[in-house]
């Protein structure tokens, strides 16, 4: 049997924080991916190649897109190495100092706690900002200048009175740090290297950033964190699925995994779709693979780990996301029409004050991919052809019978694309939902009511920011049906002071299970707030220093003479 230091179950941003950290400091490290590698110029764009985008090996897809539909929401999450840098909008905002709160009352009962402060992550963001490299939208620079989107954003909120900022982007928009920012120009290496061994160049401007960055401006997690990992040693391995996991009598873990093969590896090749299962086992075991992957993995296998939090399932939230358009989006003059497909997807963002109960809220631009403008003026009937074709995708997919003929009208009224603005909502709602198997398939008990009131303000300000620029307000049609689409869904693994509270402590060791760690969304006990890609990477970098500290402490006592520490110290230290 393979035997190493750590596994990392899960690229995105805990598992590649994870892998960088321990390999460097000298720990053998494997990550298991199990979706695959992308290099620039990868990313399907035809639409041949995108009806395959999709992640669902049984009818033999191993696309980026995972789509889960729950009964009362629907998530997009990411399949490939980087996970979720791959496909998400790039901002990386700190969580809120006042929202990491302490047993705050929830209304079914219950209160959201956070065992940690913005205090004890501040060192750890300040390390991922260095290492992904952020900075905000080059507005006002040449060739930057012209982002209406952007102006439009911000000339709306200075009416309103609210607060509209650059939020900081995991996008290279200059060549190298402080030079000039310029459009398509070769970004210059790092001293790392990249898994890819493919140049990259900066930011176009072309929008496509949810879809996979084609030049490599995006700063993405295969570009920064996992080349370093694989610098210092790690190993990846993608298009490989963890199944089963348990614990290891005398100590440490077996991890049982899949190795799929897809078939358009070798074309017209008939079973086996996959090799396995194989085993690995190793002293450390860091589970990243995501909210629904590493819950899925912790319910699946709950019997192999007696003892488990009864927290487990629990916490469950969307981050208060939400989707709506601003159809016919002019700038404030009236003159010229915003088109959103300029610019990477988000580039600037309104900070909505707390409300009594302290819950605030984000509303970011959007945006879509450039050439989408060129492929709805070219149809014959304008973005209906897009339209039908997300339509059959989707349809393909969602595993829910929902009635999208709604989406078709939304679509095919001109307002998309063209001067549609796509707004981007998020904030502090209730993480009052529960994940759960039902048939042996992961299920979430979860609607928005109890939020109500944060989407409901959501929807306001978002009209208010349509009337400022001219344009009519559209929900999106999951919110017709009082559905959610979340694509940063938190919880069902959440850490606490103690068993009775979390599953895992706050620095993501799993409550009776020394080496066992949970550093991904899964493992955070309520909504950040804003974007909470910077703070799972944060609470990564910040378990990792400790996995390394309380390593250190059992090396010094092993020099002197003392009985050897393993997995570090006793849960709650």
């Amino acid at each position: 049997m393979e035997y190493v230091d750590v596994v990392v179950v899960g690229s995105g941003f805990g598992g590649s924080v994870a892998a960088y950290r321990l390999a460097e400091a000298g720990l053998s490290v494997v990550v298991l991916e199990r979706g695959r590698a992308y290099a620039p110029g990868d990313f399907p764009r035809a639409e041949a190649r995108l009806g395959r985008a999709f992640w669902d090996p049984d009818a033999g897809l191993y696309g980026m897109f995972d789509i889960w539909s729950f009964s009362g929401c629907d998530s997009v999450v990411a399949s490939g190495l980087g996970g979720g840098s791959l496909i998400h909008a790039n901002v990386m905002l700190r969580e809120d100092e006042d929202w990491f709160v302490h047993e705050q009352a929830l209304p079914g009962g219950g209160y959201e706690s956070w065992p940690v402060t913005r205090a004890d992550l501040d060192p750890h963001y300040d390390a991922v900002e260095r290492m992904i490299g952020v900075t905000p939208y080059s507005l006002g620079r040449p060739g930057f200048d012209e982002t209406l989107k952007t102006l439009a954003m911000r000339d709306a909120a200075a009416e309103l009175g609210l607060d509209w900022r650059l939020p900081p982007l995991a996008v290279s928009f200059a060549p190298s740090p402080g030079a000039e920012p310029g459009q398509g120009v070769p970004i210059a290496p790092a001293a790392y290297g990249n898994v890819h061994g493919v140049p990259r160049r900066t930011c176009r401007l072309c929008g496509e950033c949810a879809i996979g960055c084609n030049v490599g401006a995006k700063n993405s997690l295969d570009h920064t964190y996992l080349s370093a990992a694989r610098h210092h040693g790690a190993d990846l391995r993608t298009l490989h699925e963890v199944r089963r996991v348990r614990p290891r009598p005398g100590g440490g873990y077996d991890v049982e995994y899949v190795e799929h093969l897809p078939y358009d590896a070798e074309p017209g090749r008939e079973r086996p779709r996959w090799t396995g299962p194989h085993t690995i086992s190793c002293d450390r075991l860091v589970l990243a693979a995501g909210t629904y992957g590493t819950s899925y993995l912790l319910l699946k296998n709950r019997a192999a780990f007696p003892g488990l939090s009864g927290a487990l399932g629990t916490r469950f939230c969307g981050n208060g996301d939400m989707l709506a358009f601003l159809l016919g989006t002019t700038d404030r003059s009236r003159t010229r029409p915003v088109r959103a497909s300029r610019g990477p997807v988000v580039t600037s963002a309104i900070r909505l004050g707390d409300d009594a109960d302290g819950r605030g809220a984000y509303i970011e631009d959007g945006g879509y991919p450039e050439f989408v403008d060129s492929l709805a003026e070219g149809a014959d009937a304008g973005s209906g052809r897009i339209a039908g074709f997300l339509l059959r995708r989707l349809r393909d997919v969602v595993t829910h019978d929902a009635d999208l003929s709604e989406l078709a009208e939304l679509l095919g009224r001109g307002g998309l694309p063209g001067s549609s603005l796509p707004l981007l909502g998020m904030g502090r709602d209730v993480p009052d939902g529960e994940l759960h198997l039902r048939d042996g398939r992961l299920d979430v008990t979860w609607t928005a009511e109890t939020g109500e009131g944060h989407y409901e303000r959501l929807r306001a300000i978002m009209r208010k920011i349509g009337d400022v620029l001219g344009a009519e307000y559209a929900d999106s049609p999951s919110w017709w049906r009082k559905r959610v689409m979340t694509v940063h869904p938190l919880g069902g693994a959440p850490m606490g002071r103690h068993p009775g509270e979390g599953v895992c402590d706050p620095y993501g060791e799993v409550f009776g299970f020394p080496g066992l760690y949970v550093a991904d969304g899964a493992a955070l006990p309520g909504p950040v707030g804003a974007n909470p890609s910077l703070t799972i990477a944060a609470l990564a970098d910040r378990m990792s220093t400790r996995i390394l500290e309380t390593r250190s402490v059992a090396a010094s006592r092993v020099g002197a003479g003392e009985p050897r520490e393993v997995y570090g110290p006793a849960q709650g230290s």
